[in-house]
């Protein structure tokens, strides 16, 4: 099981390598957007479409790689007091629970709005913009993707160790 949690894991890890690039390039456009805004008193609708599309690549690529170093903020007042078996159980049920139903939920519902997004090509937000609002659609199923697949890892993982712990007591 934990071979293939590790397989999983590498999935988000090499997407989070990726993806955290993204926000330097968001930075340096920004930057530039308003260098030109303000100091020449230039604008252009596709900079400011250009850091949108970054940032919504960034966050939604990088959900999965965020659960795998456990960078989502927990509100439970009870996680914190369990032990680590008690964490694997908390965290098993919230995995499939609430986790992986959720992301199939917004799959499923946003599935139609993507597929018509691109039989469309469906173009830009904004006149002058960037014409492929059909790939800011795609972002939604995929970190969708991303997360059930971490999730999954995280399932697999947690269930190692209470069997682990079981065999021990």
């Amino acid at each position: 099981m934990l071979e293939l949690a590790d397989k999983l894991d590498r999935i988000n890890r090499s997407v989070g390598a990726a993806v955290r690039w993204l926000a330097l390039a968001m930075v340096l456009v920004q930057f530039g957007t308003v260098v030109l805004r303000y100091v020449y008193g230039i604008s252009f609708i596709f900079m400011n479409e250009t850091v949108l599309y970054l940032h919504a690549t960034l966050f939604m690529l990088a959900g999965g790689y965020t659960l795998l170093v456990d960078g989502h903020v927990r509100v439970d007042i009870f996680y914190g007091l369990c032990g680590p078996r008690g964490k694997a159980r908390i965290d098993v049920f919230g995995a499939l629970c609430f986790l992986l139903p959720s992301m199939f939920m917004i799959a499923w519902f946003s599935w139609p709005s993507v597929r018509n997004s691109w039989a469309i090509m469906e173009g830009a937000i904004s006149v002058g913009g960037i014409p492929a609002s059909f790939l800011l659609k795609s972002l939604i199923p995929a970190f969708c993707g991303l997360l059930i697949i971490q999730g999954l890892a995280c399932i697999l993982r947690d269930l190692a160790r209470l069997r682990e712990e079981n065999a021990a007591a």
